[in-house]
């Protein structure tokens, strides 16, 4: 009973040690049951199987990047409408968006070009300045409550999101890689199917090797 294990995809490698240990566990095979490496194996293909199909990251980057687009979106909306505003002396309130156009200015005019990081650490700056009461005055005297509203709910979801995706991010780097204990599974699988070489001759043995041998077969095959 010869195979290369290494050579299996991890899903084929996880599939043969998930056959493998149904065979074990059908009761066909007295034998096997109560044998100690029955057991670790068990415990080897449990591990494994808990992360070979689990990715690097938490496959959240998407929901992130549109997050932040709405976020960009929310705020470049508000920034251009006071920008527009500012620049018609004859329109009631003109001051109050030159006022407010400059606490953009402040924190800069190109947030929505930073970093995540970079331009999160702004955008909380600028919110907590246009949160003044003298501010909210001027943003409602412009009827830009809403707005205003709108680019701070955009920016907290984007936020609550990205700790979502960092958490689990550092969870995923905390597990113990497929790759890593790939080698307990191989070594165990490739034991016990030593072990069945060995005994095939003895009475009791030979059923399940017959059939274990047929499993092999079929994952060198990639069939199974």
């Amino acid at each position: 009973m010869k195979i290369s294990l290494v050579r299996l995809s991890t899903k084929d490698l996880a599939t043969l040690a998930q056959r493998i240990l149904s065979n074990i566990q059908s009761g066909k095979y007295p034998v096997i049951s109560n044998h100690p490496l029955t057991a670790t194996l068990q415990t080897s293909y449990s591990a494994y199987d808990l992360v070979y199909t689990k990715q690097i990251y938490s496959g959240k980057g998407k929901e992130v990047a549109t997050a932040d687009h709405e976020r960009d979106v929310a705020y470049t909306n508000l920034k251009a409408f006071l920008n527009g505003y500012r620049q018609l002396p004859s329109a009631p309130n003109a001051q109050l968006a030159a006022d407010l156009y400059q606490v953009f200015r402040t924190f800069g005019l190109d947030l929505d070009r930073l970093s995540y990081s970079s331009q999160t650490a702004q955008m909380k700056k600028l919110i907590e300045e246009l949160e003044k009461p003298e501010n909210v005055q001027k943003i409602t005297a412009l009827s830009l409550t809403s707005g205003f509203a709108e680019m701070k709910s955009k920016h907290e979801a984007f936020e609550t999101l990205f700790a979502t995706q960092a958490e689990a991010n550092a969870d995923l780097r905390n597990m113990t890689s497929a790759s890593a204990i790939r080698k307990d599974l191989e070594k165990n699988l490739k034991a016990y199917l030593n072990l069945l070489t060995v005994m095939k001759e003895v009475p009791g043995w030979q059923l399940l090797y017959t059939d274990t041998n047929e499993l092999v077969k079929a994952a060198k095959n990639s069939d199974i």
